[in-house]
């Protein structure tokens, strides 16, 4: 049987012989700044700009209790341990993330569906939308590692078959983010720029990058060039703060050596008119849990 050959258009190589730059080209916010919903005009005319927006207070302290509640439930259920979409932690043992937690939990459903929350995407990204990937995160003290900078939308674009940059991701916060422990870093700007990484991609990467990123990283030249253009903002906040973000934003995190944990919730929300295809730069499609092939929108 013959080969067949990708003819689709690829806006975004990467995973090849070497790291390759290229200029966005596609809108960062795909609606009218005036478009009417929970983010005002000046807050998406900062997203464009940056990449990211912040809120101070996206979900209330009562409601942070009873989402701290569900997260340390999942994380000390046997079941929840056992099953493939719960990532430990390599040193600790410890769970790390909790993958697909809209599906395995009704009380994170219900915040996924909250308008707060699916507004906004909706709001930035100009369609209806569904959950790409969603997840707990579980950072505990003492010994946390970190995740080295990355384009989100590489890894999506490369393994999940994304074609376009039309996606926005939001961490909430479930505990203080502090300084000190291992928060979330951001380099302003850097989403006007598609960095494609060397190197090609593992069979079942992901078994591997849930833990410790290989693929997808880019050199210490780019990030270098892209700090000096960019640099970096580090976000702290209260439980309940949120920060939203660009899927092709370089960002990182560093390891916890403190005593106090860094949860958060993390939903990535895509287009209806961006459903995944086929990888672009990956042997095998990643399993459903972490890039959804269900397009059904959030309502």
């Amino acid at each position: 049987m013959a080969a067949t050959t990708d003819t689709r258009a690829d806006l975004y190589p990467s995973r090849g012989a070497t790291e390759v730059s290229v200029p966005r080209r596609d809108p960062v916010v795909w609606n009218s700044l005036d478009a009417p919903g929970p983010v005002a005009r000046e807050e998406l005319t900062s997203f464009e700009r940056d990449g990211f927006l912040t809120v101070d207070q996206l979900i209330t302290p009562d409601e942070v209790t009873g989402y701290r509640a569900e997260l340390d439930r999942l994380v000390t259920d046997p079941a929840i341990r056992a099953d493939p979409r719960s990532i430990v932690e390599a040193s600790s043992q410890e769970i790390r993330s909790v993958f697909e937690v809209h599906r395995i939990s009704e009380v994170f459903a219900g915040l996924v569906r909250d308008e707060r929350v699916v507004g906004r995407a909706r709001q930035i990204l100009g369609s209806d939308v569904y959950v790409h990937q969603s997840r707990i995160n579980v950072k505990p003290g003492f010994g946390a590692s970190g995740f080295y900078w990355h384009s989100d939308f590489e890894t999506w674009h490369a393994e999940d078959g994304l074609p376009n940059m039309r996606t926005v991701s939001v961490s909430i916060a479930l505990t203080d983010n502090l300084d000190t422990n291992g928060g979330l870093m951001i380099m302003p700007g850097s989403h006007r720029t598609f960095l494609g990484c060397a190197g090609a991609t593992p069979k079942d990467n992901y078994k591997r990058s849930l833990q410790m990123q290989d693929a997808g990283i880019p050199s210490n030249g780019a990030l270098t060039e892209f700090a000096d253009q960019h640099g970096i903002r580090l976000f702290t906040g209260a439980a309940g703060s949120a920060t939203w973000f660009d899927c092709n934003c370089m960002h990182g995190s560093g390891d916890n050596i403190t005593p106090y944990a860094r949860s958060n919730v993390f939903i990535v929300f895509n287009s209806v008119e961006n459903t995944a295809q086929e990888p672009f730069a990956a042997p095998v499609r990643r399993p459903e849990y972490i890039g959804a092939r269900d397009f059904t929108p959030v309502h």
